[in-house]
């Protein structure tokens, strides 16, 4: 294929703002699925993205367009996610384009993950096609928005495409947009062969799928090709482009995007961000690749039966494939068994991870409460990361403690300015500015404790800002800190699943707050339970789940009083007994709430 008339390119914007609705129009005009095989968020395939009205893993689609000049291009789009936590996605596919479309809402205006997704093309040097999206709104403010953009972003105002993607409005444009102004790739099909890696799946009868972006050379079915982060060899069994579905050409030139398998069953053998070459014939160099991104949240992950261990372990391999930004080793724990401690980018992160082992691999699993890694500088001066409550060592061993801090970039509406900073200082935040971004809109920026935002800090500014508002971090340094192991106790037995590192002025106020929220939620049972909070030896707070209640007189009318006693006293010694030998219960619900205070 004629080099000249591909052209790659990615849509990016913050959360809801019609990325993937853009995505189905822009499918539509070009004919690449028919009224009657349409639905909406098509490149959305996950039951759960569809639920949540989110997108969390990045789609490929190539398109046929016939554009002005007459020429019939071949539009290669990646739609990919907006939140925050699947950046790490973005970044993926930015490296695979040589243009994004920016797309802001016309009621929301630019807010901070738009600019964050800005800033990751710009880094890659794409050309940025600016869309205003969603003008048919009866609250758009158009010319407000445009003068957002050219002031925060820095983009001329008449580079500004204006479109509605649900009514379908400035659709041709775009199109028009991104075959004039997106150059077509570079690369040349006589080089050696450099294909770069930037996503992958699992299929069980095809193995590994692997997404790819050919940006040297030319790969047919058959050729030996070879990973050159492992130096492992496989013979190509197909080849084809996403149409949206799979399409088998059985070639693959310089400038497409598109997939091959090689009836890879270990999912370990590939690596997001690896570069494919020729067996026979390799490049000298690979590919830049991809930054290596650390994870923020720690936690559990346990079955709920002990037998599902190694389906777990199966199901978070394949997770791994499609999910590079996702890491896990084994672990136990006394009260849970075998599990294994994950890393994710974030809370919402963790939450699609366990939504997604449970859906797609049918499996019932248990969360420990998250964590972020701290810094141990024990008495002998070694250093220790620990993510893990049960592996804190005792304070005699330690010297000093660190904890990880980010630089939090919030942008509201000017009338909440107030509660906004209050709320950043009751998170032990340390202020570093204000920025007027325009006459309604302002950025505020703040040092705060990676720890003090995981739960519900944006979910806390979404409501404080009436929606509007929006958040943006990044990881900064570690700084000193005084942590403490909180730990909850049922019926006076540790459950360590529930324990948790946090900051030592917070601590009785965090144990008081998860008892009572464990009382609310663990159902009755015939014995009276005991939760309580302890630090140390020293218990901080406690409440009781009081035991069903049985009236075993009722069946006595009249008679001695001893009658009556003498059952009181056989229902009590019953008690004492099941008190003794009972295990409680906890439903998977009581979990999640501990997890939220």
């Amino acid at each position: 294929m004629n080099k000249e008339i591909i052209r790659n390119f990615s849509i990016i914007a913050h959360i809801d703002h019609g990325k993937s609705t853009l995505a189905d129009r822009i499918l539509q005009s070009t004919g690449a699925i028919s009224d009657r095989e349409f639905r909406d968020q098509l490149l959305d395939d996950m039951d759960l993205e569809r639920e949540r009205g989110i997108t969390i893993k990045a789609s490929a689609v190539t398109l046929n367009y016939k554009a002005s000049d007459g020429k019939t291009y071949t539009l290669n789009l990646i739609d990919t996610p907006g939140h925050v936590d699947f950046t790490y996605e973005v970044s993926k596919s930015l490296a695979a384009c040589e243009g994004a479309l920016l797309v802001v809402d016309a009621s929301q205006g630019v807010e901070a993950q738009t600019v964050a997704n800005l800033y990751l093309a710009m880094e890659r040097n794409l050309i940025i096609i600016p869309i205003i999206n969603k003008i048919d709104l009866a609250n758009a403010q158009v010319e407000k928005v445009k003068t957002q953009i050219t002031d925060i972003l820095g983009i001329d105002e008449d580079q500004i495409l204006l479109a509605s993607a649900k009514e379908g409005i400035g659709i041709d444009g775009i199109l028009e947009a991104i075959v004039k102004r997106i150059p077509p790739p570079k690369g040349d099909n006589s080089n050696p062969l450099q294909a770069l890696i930037f996503d992958s799946a699992y299929n069980t009868f095809k193995g590994v799928i692997i997404y790819v972006r050919i940006v040297n050379g030319s790969l047919t079915k058959n050729i030996k090709i070879r990973m050159m982060s492992n130096n492992k060899a496989f013979d190509v069994q197909e080849a084809g482009i996403f149409k949206p579905r799979p399409v088998v050409t059985d070639y693959l030139n310089s400038g497409d995007v598109g997939y091959l398998t090689c009836n890879i069953k270990d999912a370990k053998e590939i690596l997001i961000g690896d570069t494919i070459t020729d067996d026979q014939h390799p490049t000298a160099s690979p590919l830049p690749g991809y930054k290596q991104l650390r994870p923020m949240v720690f936690a559990g992950i346990y079955p709920v039966n002990s037998k599902d261990f190694q389906s777990l372990r199966t199901a978070m391999e394949k997770m791994r494939l499609s999910d590079a930004s996702f890491i896990y080793e084994p672990e136990s724990s006394s009260s849970l068994g075998f599990g294994f401690r994950c890393g994710f980018l974030g809370l919402l992160h963790m939450e699609i991870i366990q939504e997604r082992l449970e859906r797609e691999h049918d499996l019932n699993l248990i969360m420990t409460t998250p964590s972020v890694v701290y810094r141990i500088i024990k008495q002998d001066g070694a250093t220790i990361e620990v993510d893990n409550p049960m592996k804190l060592p005792p304070a005699g061993e330690v010297s000093s403690t660190e904890e990880p801090y980010v630089r939090a970039y919030i942008l509201i509406p000017k009338e909440a300015i107030g509660s906004i900073l209050e709320l950043a200082e009751s998170r032990r935040g340390k202020y570093v500015s204000t920025e007027y971004l325009g006459p309604q809109k302002a950025q505020i920026v703040y040092e705060l404790p990676l720890s003090e935002i995981l739960v519900d800090f944006y979910d806390k500014i979404k409501s404080l800002t009436k929606g509007y508002g929006s958040l943006d971090y990044e990881l900064l340094d570690y700084r000193p800190t005084k942590i403490i192991r909180l730990d909850i106790l049922i019926n006076g037995e540790p459950f360590d699943a529930l324990s948790s590192l946090v900051y030592k002025e917070k601590a009785y106020q965090k144990g008081r707050a998860i008892v009572e929220k464990l009382k609310e939620m663990i159902p009755r049972q015939l014995f009276k339970v005991a939760l309580q909070a302890a630090i140390g030896g020293q218990v901080v707070a406690r409440a009781d789940v009081r035991s069903v209640g049985k009236d075993v007189t009722a069946k006595c009318y009249g008679g001695d009083i001893t009658r009556k006693r003498k059952l009181w006293e056989k229902q009590k010694a019953g008690k004492k007994r099941l008190k003794q030998f009972g295990k409680i219960q906890i439903p998977q619900e009581a979990f999640f709430a501990a997890l939220k205070v």
